[in-house]
């Protein structure tokens, strides 16, 4: 297998953990040096190990961001498996152990709607939050779950820690590869995503576009098109003057007509720009 640590925090330990509990590991970014922390490796850059898993042969890869606490997973066709299909399979599977509290997982509103529609074929539940760990672990918290998590591979157990542990969700994957015999593909693709497109809209300062008659207009009229056929999302980011406008829909035409009648819109009420 391969297991590329970004040249991060579990450089040293996790290989040996791998070694130890006898994995043939080929290992990536295990050689900081103060600067090269996720350059060009991780979680954040999978495309590494997905080409060492091709080179050789490599039956599944484990990609860890810098900090250790959200894993990517690789499978044996170089493909990737994000914190959706993850947390997809570790539900089903503790569902069936009897071990997933409420039959409920946590996830952001950016978890896929494809998610959502798998969790609920199988009986179970998604309950939703904002975006970042800290408020899946507040939800998990508060509801009393045990499983939640991240799109982007953070994953929390708490059957097991407090917090994301990107090697905890690693073993986890291994650990039902060994069980179950299966492949890492066959593990990993739970579900079909559901296409997504997401426009980013500059704002100015002072400005309140998402108050405004025409924009509000907009988004009630979109919403009403994707009645019981997809999932609209608008938030403000927390860190930029940006509003992010995401919607999901098989329906490839009507994802990108409802999306920007929505930026389109913004831009008439106020000169934003798309980014």
């Amino acid at each position: 297998m391969v297991l590329d640590c970004a040249n991060g925090a579990a450089y040293r330990v996790a290989p040996e953990v791998l070694w130890e509990l006898g994995a043939e590991v080929i290992p990536l970014g295990v050689s900081p040096n103060g600067d090269n922390i996720n350059d060009g490796c991780g979680s954040t850059r999978p495309q590494a190990a997905a080409e060492a898993v091709r080179a050789h042969g490599a039956d599944v890869a484990i990609t860890l961001d810098g900090d250790a606490d959200r894993a990517i997973l690789i499978d044996e066709t170089g493909t990737m498996a994000d914190g959706d299909q993850i947390m997809a399979l570790f539900a089903e599977r503790w569902a069936a152990e009897g071990r997933l509290r409420d039959g409920t997982l946590v996830a952001t509103v950016m978890s896929n709607l494809g998610l959502e529609r798998h969790l609920q074929a199988q009986g179970l539940r998604l309950e939703r939050t904002g975006v970042g760990d800290r408020y899946v672990v507040e939800a998990m918290r508060a509801g009393g779950w045990n499983l939640g998590g991240e799109q982007s591979g953070h994953i929390v157990m708490t059957d097991y820690a407090t917090t994301g542990d990107g090697m905890l969700a690693g073993l986890q994957f291994l650990a039902a590869m060994v069980e179950t015999g299966q492949s890492a593909s066959a593990l990993a693709r739970r579900f079909e995503r559901v296409p997504q497109l997401l426009k980013n809209v500059r704002y100015g300062p002072g400005s309140t576009p998402l108050e405004t008659g025409p924009v509000q207009q907009a988004i009630a009229a979109a919403e009403a098109r994707l009645t019981g056929q997809g999932r609209l999302l608008i938030r403000k980011s927390g860190t930029e003057p940006v509003i992010r406008v995401m919607a999901e829909c098989e329906d490839d035409a009507l994802l990108v007509e409802v999306v920007e009648s929505i930026t389109d819109t913004m831009e008439g009420a106020g000169a934003f720009a798309q980014i």
